[in-house]
């Protein structure tokens, strides 16, 4: 089988995205052309004056001109947005980074965006892909879309989660009992 694409995400198998989200957009603030920005990003501190970023789906690139904190929000100043009317033009866009030159984690800590796509294997046998993950307060859970359709809920722990390899593009796993049908 030589088709690049995964089925189930319609992804390419072996690349990554080219832009991670990492902010939304709210509402201007004062009059100078100040938005505040939600934070989505492990790491905020890699937004400076003068990065670029893309907005929107259309992923528009503009320079930072500006940021600061307020509370648990970033008000960014932005290349030609000078106006609260002009950047109000921005509210509700998500801020998105390049996946290129994001800093290295830790042995056997890995992005999401490198897990979704994933081919999980219990032994030698194909259980589906990992479609989406969800954050929850104790561990994360990697929903597995099956062949017929259906999910299998994981619990990202390191009794179930056995290894993970991105060059062969798959993750093995070890069930717990009770948790698939026969």
């Amino acid at each position: 089988m030589n088709d690049p694409q995964n089925a189930f995400t319609g992804s390419q198998k072996f690349s990554e995205p080219v832009y991670l989200v990492i902010g939304h957009l709210r509402k201007p603030h004062g009059i100078a052309g100040e938005i505040a920005m939600q934070v989505l990003t492990d790491f905020p501190e890699r937004l400076k004056k003068g990065k670029k970023v893309f907005l929107g789906d259309t992923h528009i690139p503009i320079r930072i001109t500006n940021i600061r904190w307020k509370q648990d929000l970033i008000l960014l100043s932005l290349e030609g947005y000078t106006s609260r009317e002009k950047v109000a033009e921005l509210t509700n866009l998500d801020v998105y980074v390049t996946s290129r030159g994001l800093p290295s984690l830790p042995e056997d800590q890995y992005y999401h965006h490198e897990l979704i796509g994933l081919n999980v294997f219990q032994d030698d046998k194909m259980l589906g892909i990992i479609s989406e993950i969800l954050i929850t307060g104790a561990n994360d859970v990697y929903i597995v879309k099956k062949l017929d359709g259906s999910e299998i809920l994981l619990p990202a722990i390191e009794s179930v989660i056995k290894q993970i390899d991105l060059v062969a593009n798959t993750m093995q796993v070890l069930i717990p009992n009770g948790l698939l049908d026969n």
